[in-house]
This record gives structure tokens, sequence and C-alpha cells, in this order.
């Protein structure tokens, strides 16, 4: 799998985050400080809710 972290990943090693991968018909998720810990796997179309729902969210409280 092609694991990505997001540009705002902070800290000082730069891994205090998630991960995710796109496969093709689900998102894989896993703590980029843990990643041999395991993974939740969502729909894809859950997820882009999720994405969406968190983007308003963050909107509402600028």
């Amino acid at each position: 799998m092609n694991w990505r972290k997001s540009s705002y990943s902070s800290g000082g090693d730069g891994d205090t985050c998630v991960e995710i991968a796109s496969l093709p018909a689900h998102v894989a998720i896993r703590d980029s400080k843990a990643p041999a810990s395991g993974t939740l796997s969502v729909p894809t179309a859950s997820f882009a809710a999720f994405i969406e729902s968190v983007k308003r969210g963050s909107r509402r409280a600028e």
C-alpha cells in the first residue's frame, strides 16, 4: 500500500498523525507512530463524507 501523511503533520519528527492508503473500494487508516499495530478500513464514500464533515466543522470554528 502507498501510505500518505497529511501535509499538516507536525511534531518534533513529523510522525504525530494518521496515515491513509487508498484502495479500490476502501481507505485504510493507521497510526503513524505505530504502523504495525493495525489498520482501520472504511468504505471510500464514508471516508469522503467524514472528511467533508470535518472541513465544514472547521469552517464554522473560524
